[in-house]
């Protein structure tokens, strides 16, 4: 294990993956910050102190699109960046060229930090299209390299 963590390999892939997962937990003081400007909540509670009659409070639970636009880029984050993080760290063990191994993680993080620019401004397609495909085909790129590599040990 200490020969693990004394890696190069795993020392950038512990930064680049710790910069996406703070990314993905950014998403979440930001649907907070798009709830309080649009005034659209999900909850009854979340609205009892701040509407003063019913209307208002019916009014304040309705959807937004730019709330749902930002959770929706958030629930992408949770089915890419999970599956990059677990493959990434088995990719490490598998004891990839320092160079490839770079570029495949500053590929997946930059993916997604356009992906969410793309979604969050909605950015025309396929720019949001693209961004995914990117981080798509690093996980997939790195898990097929973990299962090469462990096939023909």
């Amino acid at each position: 294990m200490a020969h693990l963590i004394d890696s190069d390999v795993f020392l950038a892939f512990t930064t680049y993956a710790t910069i996406v997962v703070l990314k993905m937990m950014f998403m979440s003081p930001l649907t907070a910050y798009f709830r309080f400007a649009t005034k659209s909540f999900a909850n009854l509670e979340d609205v009892v102190g701040l509407a003063k009659t019913p209307e208002e409070r019916k009014k304040m639970l309705q959807s937004n699109q730019d709330v749902e636009r930002v959770r929706r880029c958030h629930q992408n984050d949770l089915e890419n960046i999970i599956p990059f993080v677990l493959i990434g760290l088995l990719y490490t063990l598998t004891g990839p060229d320092l160079s490839i191994a770079l570029l495949h993680f500053r590929a997946f993080v930059c993916s997604r930090l356009f992906h969410t620019v793309s979604y969050v401004l909605a950015l025309p397609q396929p720019s949001r299209a693209l961004s995914w495909m990117v981080g798509m085909a690093v996980t997939i790129s790195m898990a097929y390299r973990t299962l090469v590599t462990v096939f023909y040990l």
